[in-house]
């Protein structure tokens, strides 16, 4: 009896939402005003350049972190994994309570939560490691279509639920469900990656991308569809907050950014650089 009442009890649902690619200063350029009523959206870094290893961070209860300076790293995680009590509506969740698995979606399975993720990059799909402590995951059939995972969400007043919602429409080729794919943008050497992962090596060594590749104008509109894709998603998100029940706490955020040209790179991965690393973050419960 002692045991079970020193269980946490979670009040809150928990939907975490990563968009995917997200740069900050396209996330603060649209200013997405559904998304900001949450809070105030803060600027923070990425642990990883790329969505696979960003998401494992996520999977283990890791945020996209600030960059406190005076601070000993393992006070700042701890502090980072309390903020769940926070989230789940909880009161006694200590760090211990996610060690030695390290596994957020394990740790909400023993708080009675039913866990879901639906993604859209094939990257992560089911057959990965992440697919661990999840009651369902599912790669869904488009890359660019939240919309389409808002019909499949339902909550329960029996027991809490949580989401992850890996969101496609801000990653390349940044196309919104509505368009045609005939119309969407095309970079070479981008499209079909695992399919062509071999192709650009020659005689063991890479070769350069030719600077057709990263023409100003391409870079521009690419740009531009990214922002277009956050003003839509803002939309999108309106519609999941009149789905949600009011016992939900949101987060959401970017896994990495995107370079546009910046310094001579485009995209993400292999690349230090400060905007591949930079994210929007806003969390909240909903009122």
């Amino acid at each position: 009896m002692q045991l079970l009442l020193q269980q946490p009890i979670a009040r809150n649902n928990y939907v975490l939402i990563i968009f995917d690619s997200c740069r900050y200063d396209a996330f603060s350029k649209v200013r997405p005003k559904t998304i900001r009523s949450l809070g105030p959206v803060e600027r923070r870094w990425a642990y990883a350049s790329w969505t696979a290893p960003s998401h494992f961070n996520f999977l283990m209860g890791l945020m996209p972190h600030l960059s406190p300076k005076g601070v000993f790293a393992s006070d700042y995680y701890q502090h980072d994994f309390l903020k769940f009590n926070q989230r789940l509506g909880v009161e006694g969740l200590e760090f211990k309570r996610f060690i030695p698995r390290l596994n957020l979606p394990a740790v909400l399975q023993s708080l009675g939560y039913k866990t879901h993720a639906m993604v859209s990059l094939p990257v992560l799909n089911p057959m990965t490691i992440l697919n661990h402590g999840f009651d369902s995951y599912r790669l869904m059939e488009r890359h660019n279509d939240m919309r389409a995972m808002i019909r499949e969400m339902t909550f329960s007043d029996e027991f809490p639920s949580f989401y992850l919602l890996n969101v496609g429409e801000t990653h390349y080729p940044y196309a919104l469900p509505n368009e045609p794919p005939e119309d969407w943008p095309r970079v070479h050497g981008v499209h079909g990656v695992f399919k062509h992962l071999d192709h650009r090596v020659v005689g063991g060594k890479l070769r350069r991308t030719r600077s057709k590749t990263f023409n100003e104008a391409k870079l521009r509109e690419l740009r531009q569809r990214q922002l277009a894709a956050v003003k839509y998603l803002d939309g999108v998100v309106e519609e999941l907050f009149d789905l949600l029940p009011e016992n939900t706490y949101v987060t959401i955020t970017s896994d990495h950014g995107e370079l546009f040209g910046e310094d001579g790179y485009f995209g993400h991965g292999p690349i230090q650089h400060e905007k591949v690393l930079e994210v929007p973050f806003v969390e909240g419960k909903l009122r």
